[in-house]
């Protein structure tokens, strides 16, 4: 074995013999032949980690080679050519259309997709910067993982946004000079607005407990300051002595001063009145509103020379985008939440349903009714309602940090209208009714099936429509992750593109089409959760296609898309200030707020006898994996240890040991599910049904798909996912946990020395259910699959990829490696005496920790129970004389050394083989 190529290679050999005999597993097999070797030290973990070191190293190349070809061409000069190049505007009026409206907004949200470390992000988006071949500049190995707490997601957030700021400052100033030279006597009308950007960070409270109000407050502070500062040195870069820097630098220092007061700890009255007294009193620094500032910027420029009133009308446009921040900010609740607080006011006793027609009626009157209210930061302070609390929250921030920028309200799991109604109430109470776009969120299942009778009984409410009218739009989210994991991700993007129509249809019904829809929709990375691979048209058509696109456009209303960059990986797209320029020049080609009205209708939407009937068949499969033990115990069968931490938000709820055998899917949330298929082998979420739904109806169904624009789309993306997909994998990560295998795997006298810790491995297992649970699911994938490749072999492939089988064989030997840890550690765990100085875990309380894979957990009770330190008598200094102990005492090191240790090591090799597995994949989870 001479490294990764060898065995690709020795993989390959493997396959072959499947035409032998169809139930080997290759993938297995090269897994015990590695396995085999390290337990009979022909390998050492040293040896394993130079081709875990290998494979990270190639995983990295291809994340870059494909954030590459996403955005691509990366080099500044090059898009300066491509923007000037797109604009093709011949009359004024058209050319300030499309520039002085968002073509996107940007969310950089805190999913916890924080898979790279900090030098691996770096060199990635280095490496992709660049036209250069990528290369061992790509590669950072073992490197040590950062603590990821609240703190590091904001300032990497802030980070990502500083880099797309610039990008639009320069997009901005090469359309202005544009402008000044075909329309010199009208250009200095123009107020670019080309993208909006935003993040949640810090202020989405949905499920979590571990952000304080007033860590929102200080965050929000801190930007404050944060983009004071970037405007101070970009109007001094224009003019060192300009006379408005005064009033920045002013106002720069006063911010930096309040966010440091709420960067304590203000859990004490004395505190928090204290840091709240300094915010709310007049100063002259205490800067609310960028109206004057833009104002005077803009009159300057109009007398000025050409190359410095781009610069000022620059400087405005930045401001006017971003206001008194980094950019806008979302709250977000959950609607429980919500009903909880609403319900102090219409129904104490907890008697009312809310979805009733009661409740609404109750909910009309108190809206007609209500009075705003006064309220400061110690009403704040003792409000124990999570609701309640974020609207004064907001109160305080737009009264004493920015009252200029509107605030998102997102409510999560929003089924019903009432829960609008509560918000909208809310509102009106604290006064912020019009700052404040309330906003819900469709991503359940009941949500997206409910969701156009939702839209139209909303749009028809008078307070609803009073207050989207004041607000100038109508905001909505939807969610691609728990959509695509509830019911797959193909069905989850149809179900919210048509919900996405019903919302146009509500609009024109109820004469809303005076105002804007914006609509958010919330994709993370990875195919699974709703991010299309193959181009970055595709990702910003896949989740608001050109038929939704008309139907708004069509009756007239205008249309302000909305995307989420989550997390770490999202992030990457603005990592670089080259990729940020890249990233926004694309979207500024395809200008996503626009559609062409005269396109003729997709046979996709005009043929729904077919792809209606498409569509509810892979939605029914899904449904059926989804509610299927063996898809859940299959997924659980490791919990979340095959995954590295990549985020400060709590993946699933704690249980204990036992609790895992019956862990299920709804204590696992969307991104580790998604992250945990892409473990197993193969992304159920997105393939699953698309060859049993053509089942009887192949020829009719692939001439649609091939006709449809839509439907060339969707097959893509199975393509793409399909390329990384293997069930030899999903079925040996089966074959651990054979009674059988263990048994047999000694039998003939080649590995003797394995006998008592496979033949206790063996006992052990009788019981286990997972092989049987991974052979069933592989069974069901396969069938399903067979149907999948007959239906693709009559669809012309409009991508094939040439390295498809270097890659699927790549990650083949990642996932046999890993299988050959997972062996070792195995192994190790029952190979350890069964007695301890502190003999209080039983064998298999640590065994069934290792199964599970809670590894650190496994540990801690095995150097509890093995300690290597513990008190010496020579470590006291006492006078009188002692003969005992009259032995050198009980030491560990032996068994540390050759059994906890090694655990320990493979298993952060494992995560390390985890991350390139990732890295294949395009995206954690």
């Amino acid at each position: 074995m001479n490294g990764v190529g060898a065995l690709i290679e020795q993989l390959g050999l493997l396959h072959n013999r499947t035409q032998e005999t169809p139930l080997f597993n290759p993938v297995f097999q090269l897994g015990l032949d590695l396995s085999r070797q390290l337990e009979g030290g022909e390998l050492d973990l040293a040896a394993i980690e130079a081709l875990v070191a290998e494979l990270e190293c190639e995983s990295m190349q291809s994340r870059a080679s494909r954030l590459r070809r996403l955005v691509a061409p990366v080099a500044i000069v090059d898009n300066r050519r491509e923007l000037e190049m797109s604009l093709t505007e011949r009359e004024f009026p058209a050319f300030r259309a499309r520039w002085e409206r968002p073509q996107l907004h940007a969310v950089f949200t805190a999913h916890p997709t924080f898979l790279l470390t900090p030098d691996q992000s770096a060199a990635v988006a280095d490496a992709a910067s660049s036209s250069a071949d990528i290369g061992l500049n790509a590669c950072v190995t073992g490197a040590e993982r950062p603590a990821i707490t609240l703190k590091y997601e904001h300032g990497r957030a802030m980070r990502a946004i500083s880099h797309a700021q610039d990008a639009r400052d320069a997009i901005v100033s090469e359309m202005l000079e544009h402008a000044a030279a075909q329309w010199p006597e009208q250009w200095h009308e123009l107020e670019p607005l080309p993208f909006r950007f935003a993040s949640w960070v810090g202020y989405d409270m949905d499920g979590r407990t571990d952000i304080k109000w007033y860590d929102s407050i200080g965050f929000r502070l801190g930007e404050k300051a944060e983009r004071l500062a970037r405007y101070a040195a970009s109007l001094a870069a224009i003019d060192a002595n300009h006379p408005l820097l005064n009033d920045l630098r002013g106002a720069l220092a006063y911010s930096e001063a309040r966010a440091a007061d709420f960067a304590e700890d203000l859990a004490s009255p004395d505190a928090l009145s204290s840091a709240a007294n300094r915010l709310t009193a007049d100063d002259p620094h205490k800067l609310l509103s960028l109206t004057p500032l833009i104002d005077a910027l803009e009159a300057e420029a109009r007398e000025a020379a050409d190359e410095r009133a781009i610069a000022l009308k620059t400087l405005a446009a930045a401001m006017r985008a971003d206001g008194l921040g980094m950019g806008w900010i979302h709250f977000r609740v959950n609607s429980s939440q919500l009903h909880n607080a609403i319900r102090r006011r219409i129904d104490p006793d907890n008697t009312l349903d809310l979805a009733s027609r009661g409740a609404m009626a109750a909910l009309r009157e108190i809206l007609a009714q209500v009075q705003p209210l006064r309220s400061n930061f110690a009403a704040l302070a003792i409000e124990s309602s999570t609701a309640i609390r974020q609207f004064l929250a907001m109160a305080q921030i737009l009264a004493h940090v920015d009252s200029d920028a509107p605030i998102r309200m997102l409510i999560a799991e929003c089924e019903q209208p009432s829960t609008i109604l509560a918000a909208l109430y809310f509102a009106k109470l604290f006064g912020i009714d019009d700052k404040v776009d309330v906003s819900p969120l469709f991503e359940t299942e009941s949500a997206l099936e409910h969701g156009g009778r939702f839209l139209d009984a909303l749009c028809a409410e008078e307070s609803y429509q009073a207050y989207v009218r004041r607000r100038g739009r109508l905001a909505i989210q939807t969610g691609f992750s728990d959509a695509g994991r509830f019911v797959g991700q193909i069905p989850a993007s149809l179900a919210i593109e048509r919900l996405q129509g019903r919302l146009s249809e509500a609009m024109v019904a109820n004469g809303l089409t005076d105002v804007a829809a914006l609509i958010f929709n919330t994709h993370g990375e990875s195919m699974g959760r709703g991010a299309h691979p193959d181009s970055f048209e595709d990702r910003l058509t896949w989740p608001l296609s050109p038929w939704a696109k008309r139907r708004f456009l069509r009756a007239g209303i205008t249309l302000e898309p909305e995307v989420s960059f989550q997390g770490g990986d999202g992030y990457l797209f603005f990592a670089t200030p080259e990729l940020a320029r890249a990233t926004l020049t694309r979207i500024a080609e395809l200008r996503p707020a626009e559609t062409d009205l005269d396109a003729p209708v997709d046979p996709f939407y005009r043929r729904t006898d077919l792809s209606l009937d498409f569509y509810r068949a892979i939605r029914s499969h899904q449904r059926k994996h989804l509610e299927s033990q063996t898809y859940s115990r299959a997924l659980t069968a490791f919990g979340l240890g095959l995954l590295n931490p990549t985020g400060s938000r709590v993946s699933r709820r704690q249980s204990d040991i036992a609790a895992d055998r019956g862990m299920n899917l709804r204590q696992i949330r969307a991104i580790p599910h998604n992250a945990i298929l892409q473990q197993l082998g193969y992304p159920v979420n997105v393939i699953a049904g698309v060859g049993s739904a053509a089942d009887g109806n192949y020829e009719e169904l692939a001439a649609l798909l091939t006709e449809s624009a839509r439907g060339r789309q969707l097959v893509r993306l199975v393509r793409s996912s399909n390329a990384l997909a293997s069930i030899k994998t999903v079925a040996a990560f089966g074959e651990l946990f054979n009674s059988a295998y263990w048994a047999s795997r000694p039998y003939r006298g080649t590995e003797s020395h394995l006998s008592d810790a496979c033949e206790a491995l063996a006992e052990y297992l009788t019981t286990d259910d997972r092989t049987g649970v991974f052979r069933r699911l592989a069974s069901r994938l396969r069938v399903d699959a067979l149907k999948l490749h007959r239906l693709l072999a009559l669809i012309p492939n409009e991508n094939p990829l040439d390295d498809r089988e270097t890659v699927r064989r790549t990650i083949g030997v990642a996932q046999a490696i890993r299988l050959a840890l997972l062996q070792h550690m195995f192994l190790r765990a029952v190979s350890i005496p069964a007695f301890s100085r502190a003999n209080d875990i039983s064998r298999d309380d640590v065994m069934e920790m290792v199964f599970t894979l809670r590894i650190d957990d496994a540990l801690a009770q095995l150097r509890r129970a093995y300690p290597t330190h513990f008190p010496q008598i020579t470590d006291f200094d006492v006078n009188a004389p002692s003969d005992y102990p009259d032995s050198s005492g009980e030491g560990y090191a032996t068994i540390a050394r050759d059994y906890i240790d090694p655990i320990e090591r493979a298993y952060a090799l494992c995560l390390r083989l985890s991350t390139a597995i990732a890295n294949e994949f395009g995206a954690h989870g």
